[in-house]
């Protein structure tokens, strides 16, 4: 090695995530989404594809699931080679691969892990009762954090709920810790008014973190996988959880407010957002290479 390729030291290495989710050739979800906002905040994002979404900007008509065997594949051999600090669980796909990545978890139990759960009302009524049933059985017991939209989470994990009112995020992350998943960050509930939305991180003891977002007027897909991937890519380099919560929610307002629509769906966040507004500091408009923005008004 020559005096030009230095070894890098432990500070020049970026901490690094592993992500499981799906392929979303849209970049609305799944594992663009993970990269994304993963490297945003950073650190270093390596993806396991566990499935491949068959959708669009607009609306999930369906997936196809990896085998179980190139999940465990995938992981075993990036786990041998480099050192992680933080796993992230999104779509897995299928119950098998479910069970895989629960295995992968126990055999590094001391790395945090993020879970994720999406909305999943697209799929078939069997075969999702079946996932849910699986991920929480095999994933909610690994999990550190579980990462979930208000009625998303109400329905999987308090489908009896009879309360005159709806379940709290106290109320939803005693759910999950019977499960056996500490803590639980839930985004959309209601806020201080209708123009506001809540977002806590609770135990069945109390909030921990509550951030208030005010409401934007487009219909947002991919606002989870966003929030999850900062939080997974914040805890990775350190930061303590309700830190790393407080900014991670922070980063995902700053996405939103900057969201565009690349298609004749729903607006994606902007996970970039940070990298234009670098350049729109470093030059005016007269300045700037066409180039770097070829079509620009599809652009927020």
């Amino acid at each position: 090695m020559t005096e030009d390729h230095a070894t890098e030291t432990d500070e020049e290495i970026p901490a690094c995530v592993l992500s499981f989710n799906a392929n979303d050739a849209s970049g609305a979800a799944g594992l663009s989404a993970d990269v994304l906002a993963i490297a945003s905040v950073g650190a270093h994002p390596m993806g396991v594809v566990t499935a491949c979404y068959l959708r669009d900007t607009a609306e999930t008509t369906g997936q196809h699931s990896l085998d179980d065997e190139a999940v465990s594949e995938q992981a075993r051999q990036v786990l041998e080679d480099v050192p992680v600090q933080v796993i992230k669980v999104g779509f897995a796909g299928s119950p098998e691969n479910l069970s895989v990545i629960a295995e992968i978890c126990a055999d590094y139990a001391d790395l945090p892990v993020v879970a994720y759960m999406p909305g999943l009302s697209w799929w078939d009524e069997v075969p999702m009762e079946d996932y849910l049933a699986a991920y929480r059985g095999l994933i909610l017991p690994q999990a550190t954090v579980l990462v979930g939209e208000h009625h998303q989470l109400w329905r999987w994990l308090l489908p009896d709920w009879a309360g005159d009112k709806a379940p709290t995020a106290r109320d939803l992350a005693s759910a999950a810790a019977e499960a056996g998943t500490p803590y639980t960050l839930v985004t959309g509930l209601n806020g201080p008014s209708d123009q506001h939305v809540e977002n806590q991180l609770a135990t069945p003891q109390g909030v921990l973190v509550s951030v208030s977002f005010e409401r934007f007027e487009g219909v947002f897909v991919g606002a989870g996988e966003t929030l999850s991937a900062a939080l997974a890519g914040l805890l990775s380099v350190g930061t303590d959880l309700e830190s790393a919560v407080s900014e991670a929610l922070g980063y995902l307002d700053q996405t939103l407010a900057h969201g565009f629509r690349p298609g004749m769906g729903r607006v994606l966040p902007d996970r970039l957002f940070w990298a234009q507004a670098a350049l729109d500091e470093e030059t005016s408009d007269a300045d700037v290479d066409e180039s770097l923005n070829p079509n620009p008004q599809t652009r927020h």
